[in-house]
């Protein structure tokens, strides 16, 4: 949003203006070659034209320059209109402590003034008073345009903060709608196209093997790529209901979407990886979990299982879940290391290292905590703690 800054720089020529005109009506209605002749009128008309060229370092300096001008009221009238500019000057930008002695010091130079040269009509003590309300107006308007200017600096700078506040928080979300996606374009991606891969590097590396067999790793493969499609329309689905579509019914197909995994759904997990050709030992001690921490338990269980096919090839792989209400879940991957890891480094399924990463933002959501690295045999442990609330009876 941009902000318009109204055009200030007529002010300053007009205020000048303004404080010649009034020192010359001042000037021409005292008419001081009446009285001193015109040596004193022509330098009453010099003070009048060096007080109002002092009016340019006003802003920068306005109170010297108040104290350096007012004295000439005493003698010279034409500096009467810069008097009145440098008094409201003092008043816009600067404290009531420094303007005071400023009206004060305007007040004196008056007094003194009209004790040189009376009005034959007013009496000097109703002028002073007529003066020091003048005064006083002047000052107040003055305080006035402070206090406003003021309020509409601290209005525009909560304007501006809370703009940038809310173009942080839009990015925030924006970044956090990103890693979201990532996260579950990972999830779901990595292990599907894991298998792919593992099936694909099978038949490379057998191109003798039976008819049948190929047959049958073909097959794995296309369901694998048929499910992988699955999913990924499955998450694409979440993300729009999540925007504000409904999650019931397939975008694409128009087929119901299906449900996100749980523990209850562990068991094909496995036997999937088992499939494969993994060798894969479960311990489930848990009994039924929330949805919630059973599907970031599935997650985690998932992507122990990927990073141990694209790391481990061929190691025997333990999963274990335990936990209960109050105490939290806990589930480790192990893996040791795999053997002739040398010779089959070459074939390895290569890995962004993003998968630990999203997991981690994924547990810590959860209120969780993830712990990961090498064991003493060689191996590789992914163990995450995740809470598990006790529900209200």
């Amino acid at each position: 949003m941009a902000t318009t800054v109204p055009d200030r720089t007529w002010r300053d020529p007009a205020l000048i203006a303004a404080a010649i005109a009034f020192g010359l009506v001042t000037y021409m209605t005292d008419a001081p070659w009446d009285r001193h002749g015109g040596v004193v009128a022509l330098l009453d008309l010099v003070a009048g034209v060096v007080a109002t060229a002092a009016l340019w370092w006003r802003k920068r300096w306005p109170v010297p320059i108040a104290l350096a001008t007012l004295p000439l009221g005493m003698l010279a009238t034409s500096t009467s209109g810069a008097g009145l500019v440098v008094l409201f000057t003092v008043a816009v930008h600067r404290p009531l402590r420094s303007v005071m002695p400023v009206a004060a010091l305007y007040v004196a130079t008056a007094g003194v003034y009209f004790r040189f040269y009376p009005d034959k009509e007013i009496a000097w003590g109703w002028l002073m008073v007529m003066v020091a309300v003048f005064v006083a107006a002047h000052v107040g308007w003055g305080m006035y345009v402070r206090a406003r200017r003021a309020l509409v600096d601290s209005l525009r700078e909560r304007a501006e903060r809370a703009e940038a506040e809310q173009q942080l928080r839009a990015q925030q979300a924006r970044d956090g709608e990103r890693a979201r996606i990532a996260r579950e374009m990972h999830d779901v991606l990595a292990h599907r196209i894991s298998l792919l891969s593992m099936h694909a590097g099978a038949l490379e590396f057998r191109p003798d093997a039976p008819p049948h067999e190929i047959a049958q790793a073909a097959g794995v493969i296309r369901r694998s790529a048929h499910e992988a499609l699955e999913d990924l329309r499955e998450v694409i689905g979440v993300l729009r209901s999540d925007a504000g579509e409904s999650a019931e019914v397939d975008a694409a197909s128009g087929a119901p979407a299906r449900p996100q995994p749980t523990l209850g759904d562990l068991d094909a997990l496995l036997a999937e990886s088992r499939a494969a050709g993994m060798r894969v030992h479960a311990e489930v001690a848990v009994g039924a979990v929330p949805a919630g921490l059973g599907r970031t338990a599935y997650r985690v269980v998932q992507e122990g299982l990927t990073n141990a096919r694209k790391h481990a090839d061929g190691a025997p792989v333990d999963v274990r879940l335990h936990g209960a209400p109050g105490d939290g879940l806990t589930v480790e991957v192990d893996n040791p290391a795999p053997v002739g890891a040398a010779v089959g480094a070459s074939a390895r399924i290569p890995g962004a290292g993003s998968g630990l990463l999203g997991l981690r933002e994924r547990a810590q959501l959860a209120g969780g905590r993830l712990e990961h690295g090498p064991t003493q045999d060689g191996g590789f442990r992914l163990r995450v703690w995740l809470p598990w609330p006790v529900e209200a009876t």
